[in-house]
């Protein structure tokens, strides 16, 4: 999944609807057994089953990284953190959705937004910021580590008015979407109060 995440070209959520990462592999298989145009990806499959089995690998594989032309081997039972950026008491970048949902929390009233409510499905934020004088007006955010995770989520973008991310790379985002990037914003607030 790691390795995906570096090299692949689109986001990771439509493999969601699959179950775990793990999973994918043998609804591959059960999908595609009976067609000869994916014979040679189901050779590779099952002979990665096989080395699996032999093995008794129960971990992740490991998955290296370069660093400052270093290489390092990641390893399967420790978190993962982003570049350090020391902003405010958060140490590292987020990686993932929910760091973003942190650090917005952080910046929410400096960016100008009032935050109503925060929920778990779609859209996952109401907020309201100031159109004028005396005049609030409510938006509906939704939170993603990468912009292009929105689309990959299947969420509706006549459903929601912001994307907060950390990460902007959806180029076909919708006009009516706008996009807000918090690697970005924060280089304009102070990083101690």
């Amino acid at each position: 999944m790691t390795e995906y995440e570096l090299y692949g070209k689109h986001g990771r959520g439509p493999f969601n609807r699959f179950g775990k990462w793990t999973d994918i592999p043998d609804v591959f298989r059960k999908y595609y057994s009976d067609s000869d145009e994916w014979g040679d990806v189901l050779a590779i499959l099952e002979q990665d089953s096989h080395k699996l089995k032999k093995n008794k690998i129960t971990s992740e594989p490991k998955v290296y990284i370069r660093r400052s032309g270093h290489f390092h081997t990641r390893r399967a039972d420790r978190p993962i953190f982003g570049d350090p950026i020391d902003f405010r008491g958060l140490r590292h970048e987020p990686v993932n959705e929910q760091g973003v949902v942190f650090l917005f929390g952080m910046v929410a009233v400096e960016l100008g937004y009032l935050v109503e409510a925060v929920q778990g499905g779609f859209p996952d934020c109401e907020a309201k910021r100031q159109i004028s004088k005396g005049q609030w007006q409510p938006v509906q955010i939704e939170f993603e580590y990468e912009s292009k995770s929105f689309v990959d989520h299947g969420h509706d973008p006549q459903k929601c008015d912001v994307i907060v991310c950390w990460i902007h790379n959806w180029t076909e985002c919708p006009e009516i979407l706008e996009v807000l990037v918090l690697s970005e914003e924060i280089k304009t607030l102070k990083s101690h109060l």
